[in-house]
């Protein structure tokens, strides 16, 4: 989700790749919770870091992590890094709309942080 709100944020004025230590298949309530707000990430996959091109890597001017509950993935580089605990959607239980509920909080509070984050990088 927060590499689809980027994307959409900041459009092609920045290079934007989300991965994770532990990527799994792109969960349907992600998506579903996107599309509400009009992104559509059906397209997008999970992606290790170790999937990033070295020339990505060296060329980062910022490394954010998105990680509460679970330990953060390092990289190596030169980027300055953010942390923002969000928690994970995809471990929320109970019912279909509690779940969704779960990716709608976690997408509001990423849209909110890459938004105010924006609006700094921009001044």
């Amino acid at each position: 989700m927060a590499e689809g709100i980027a994307k959409h944020l900041f459009g092609n004025s920045v290079s934007v790749e989300s991965a994770g230590s532990q990527p799994r298949k792109l969960n349907p309530l992600a998506i579903k919770a996107m599309q509400e707000i009009g992104i559509d990430i059906s397209r997008h996959y999970s992606k290790s870091y170790d999937d990033l091109t070295p020339k990505f890597i060296v060329s980062l001017d910022y490394v954010i992590t998105l990680c509460a509950e679970e330990v953060c993935p390092t990289m190596v580089s030169k980027a300055k890094k953010l942390h923002w605990p969000i928690p994970d959607p995809a471990k929320a239980v109970g019912t279909e709309d509690e779940k969704l509920q779960y990716f709608r909080d976690a997408r509001d509070a990423t849209y909110k942080k890459i938004e105010e984050f924006r609006k700094q990088a921009t001044r």
